[in-house]
């Protein structure tokens, strides 16, 4: 069977699938979610064994510490899963929702529902877990999904699926519902995005170019999980202490995922005071620094930022620093260099955190804390199946209600068009 072959006959048991999960009640689909959830536990071993694989062959292949991080299936992050699973199961099911309904002159009586997608396409790169976020959460919102995981993650991705496939037989759902693309061929993802007729929606998550290439060739709707280009800046009014932590936080607590601290913007009031000490505790966290001409001027043994740094997603232990002159070229800079994901500013003014929150054009804008809380499960969303940097149809963490769309719904008694 050739591989467009494959990918079609996936895609047709999905679509067929997505009306059977479409049609479930949200007992029937928490059923599903925790037969998954205890068998993520059960079989802890033997996903372990499998991700074994993944994880000597990244080490062969000379991946980054990051990166096999990412790519890592501890105890601690099957356990994450499983909690995952357990959030999305206690959050409302938006599927049958009735929003609002209203009545015409004529007597109609005219309302939206919430329906799923229907089939979802998810491509992702390395992190084994997206695996059970994406099928947890694509579930409960009543859609089939095809998922298409990054080779690095290849054995860990079909057990993790095997095991959601075993509790949707075990509940008579069809298994086909959840379906890894078994093959690394780069050639499955292109036949993927032409089934415009099977396939609902696109989301990719993952690196540059995996995005820019789904946008080139994808015949169907896509909701880009773009790079995370995430900025702190640091203002003139911050508390140091403060600054410090949230920066130390945002840079290193996982330095390797999305929401991860990538350009440091500081006030020139506050460098002249507080820099120092500031870069000295982000060198005793193992972090390489690159600065702009003033930071190199103010700081011995930093190497200058070139501009391609501005533009980085270092999803490492490096970090560009700016020296800015006020809150307007903080937010020029991020304007300009910004990816859309997180930006925070460290501030004790109101009127500046205000004005930040309100101009920066980001998915998720905080004021005095980490950017690693743009995150389904910090944000209450239960887990997330990316973090959507474009604004159609949705912006930032996407949960269940950004897995469903809306349709008009209509109650008559025998109106007719005049």
């Amino acid at each position: 069977m050739s591989i467009k072959e494959q990918i079609t006959d996936i895609a047709k048991a999905a679509r067929k699938a997505s009306r059977q999960v479409a049609a479930l009640n949200t007992a029937q689909k928490n059923r599903v979610l925790t037969d998954i959830r205890d068998r993520l536990t059960a079989q802890k071993t033997r996903l372990q064994k499998k991700n074994r694989k993944d994880i000597d062959a990244a080490e062969k292949q000379g991946l980054s510490e990051a990166m096999i991080d990412r790519l890592r299936l501890s105890d601690k992050v099957i356990d994450g899963m499983a909690e995952g699973l357990d959030d999305v199961i206690r959050l409302p099911d938006p599927v049958g929702e009735i929003e609002k309904m209203w009545k015409r002159p004529n007597g109609l009586q005219v309302g939206r529902v919430r329906i799923p997608l229907g089939v979802i396409g998810m491509i992702y790169e390395s992190r084994p877990n997206v695996t059970i976020d994406a099928a947890g959460l694509c579930l409960k919102s009543g859609n089939a999904v095809i998922l298409r995981g990054g080779k690095e993650a290849i054995h860990s991705n079909l057990a993790l699926a095997e095991i959601v496939q075993q509790a949707l037989t075990a509940s008579g759902v069809a298994g086909t519902a959840v379906q890894i693309i078994p093959t690394v061929d780069r050639e499955a993802v292109n036949e993927m995005l032409k089934l415009q007729a099977l396939i609902d929606v696109i989301i990719p998550r993952g690196g540059e170019g995996l995005i820019r290439t789904v946008y080139e060739n994808s015949r169907i709707p896509v909701i880009a999980h773009y790079k995370g280009v995430c900025h702190v800046f640091v203002d003139q009014s911050a508390d140091p202490a403060m600054a410090e932590n949230i920066v130390v936080n945002s840079k290193t607590h996982r330095p390797g995922v999305c929401n991860a601290l990538e350009t440091l913007l500081v006030h020139s009031a506050f460098a002249e005071k507080h820099l120092a000490t500031l870069i000295t505790v982000l060198k005793e966290n193992g972090v390489r620094l690159r600065g702009c001409k003033k930071t190199c001027r103010k700081i011995e043994g930093i190497e200058e930022a070139t501009e391609a740094d501005w533009h980085e997603e270092y999803l490492d232990l490096r970090l560009a620093v700016k020296i800015v002159s006020s809150l307007e070229e903080a937010m020029d800079h991020i304007a300009h260099y910004g990816s859309k994901h997180t930006e925070t500013i460290v501030t004790s003014d109101y009127a500046n955190g205000r004005k930040f929150l309100s101009a920066v054009d980001s998915s998720v804008v905080l004021i005095n804390a980490s950017t690693r809380f743009n995150d389904g499960g910090q944000l209450g969303l239960g887990a997330e199946i990316g973090i959507s940097t474009s604004k159609l149809h949705a912006f930032g963490p996407m949960g269940l209600e950004e897995l469903t769309t809306r349709k008009f719904i209509v109650f008559g008694d025998g109106q007719i068009r005049a």
